[in-house]
């Protein structure tokens, strides 16, 4: 097996350029992410517990809702469907997606669950304990065919699907099946950011991109070494017969398997690592917008590790501008702030046994 140095095959700012004139579905779990921030300075009397004297409250668009917020972030021309509560909750998540400029009509009301709601409460900076306010059922089969129904609608016009999978119960394996078959039909990128539960439901598609811990799950083995994250990269890439996966796995930045057997380690670019929350929305949002523009999946996943790179620099759900990103790139490209160019190594003619 032999190893070398290789770079992006182009220029990558020039596919950011571009992103203004990629379409993009995202289907999945939208929900709204709370964050409680404070200071913690003594200790319950009542119970060893922390006491936050809470400062300020915010919320921001969650789950798949922020795949969409980092996708027009980036400069994207995004649509969204899902489903939510008919609630308050709603109403602020989608007075949000129309304050970015997104047509809300693909989101489909249930009054028999509530919109999710993902709170952190943060003291000095870092995240003390999360709380959630959901139903995980699977949505009604009327659901699905209204969320289909409209990504039928889009088909012909968007260059990509992606699926935005958080186990709240819109992903289900006939719809990604038939997300599959739509796909197919129209030559549409399928991208699926995966819930560790319904990675069978992922054939087929384009890309998948599990973190480290989700890629150990799905093939019941630690990644330890070089070895074991080589035989669970193509045991997914078998499993699922799909034809790229990245697997993101946090300081020692990414692994791209090719359908055709090439391996692509990319090192991470992160100098300070504050959160990882929504590192996989962007990942999934700046791959996705990078192939549409025409970039090879694996200069994609140059330009995806940048933008998550950005992202875990700063405290809760994050995204990253179109023009911050070419910034970096640039930076990176010239060798300033600590970034010392963009190699990657390649390893060729991967063994699937020892």
């Amino acid at each position: 097996m032999t190893i070398e140095e290789i770079y992006p095959t182009a220029d990558l700012v020039g596919f950011i350029d571009k992103f203004s004139k990629a379409k993009v579905l995202v289907v999945g779990d939208v929900m709204v992410d709370e964050f409680i921030w404070g200071k913690v300075e003594r200790i319950s009397p009542e119970a060893p517990v922390p006491v936050l004297e809470v400062q300020r409250e915010t919320r921001v668009l969650g789950g798949a809702a922020n795949v969409v917020n980092n996708i027009r972030a980036l400069g994207g021309r995004v649509y969204v469907t899902g489903v939510s509560g008919n609630d308050d909750m709603a109403k602020i998540l989608m007075d949000d997606l129309k304050r970015i400029g997104v047509d809300t009509k693909g989101i489909v009301r249930d009054r028999e669950r509530p919109t999710t709601i993902k709170t952190r409460v943060i003291a000095h900076h870092q995240q003390v304990v999360r709380f959630d306010r959901e139903n995980k059922a699977p949505i009604p089969e009327s659901v699905t065919d209204a969320i289909l129904k409209y990504t039928r609608s889009l088909a012909g016009e968007i260059d990509a699907i992606v699926v935005a999978d958080y186990g709240k119960g819109v992903i289900k394996a006939g719809l990604v099946g038939e997300l599959v078959k739509i796909s197919e039909k129209n030559d549409l990128i399928l991208s699926v950011d995966p819930k560790v539960e319904n990675f069978h439901f992922y054939k087929n598609v384009t890309v998948v991109t599990p973190n480290h811990f989700e890629a150990e799950s799905s093939v019941g083995e630690k990644i330890v070494d070089e070895y074991s994250l080589l035989k669970t990269g193509q045991l997914i890439l078998e499993r699922l017969s799909c034809k790229n996966v990245l697997i993101t796995r946090g300081e020692d930045g990414m692994t791209l398997f090719e359908e055709g057997g090439d391996v692509v380690n990319i090192p991470t670019v992160a100098r300070e690592v504050f959160d990882v929350t929504g590192a996989g929305d962007t990942v999934i949002s700046a791959l996705t917008l990078a192939v549409a523009s025409g970039a090879t999946m694996r200069d994609a996943a140059f330009i995806s590790n940048y933008a998550a790179g950005v992202v875990v620099g700063e405290v809760g759900t994050a995204v990253v501008t179109g023009s911050k990103l070419k910034d970096v790139i640039h930076s990176a490209v010239n060798g300033k702030d600590g970034l010392e160019g963009i190699g990657a190594t390649r390893r060729k003619g991967v063994k699937r046994g020892r």
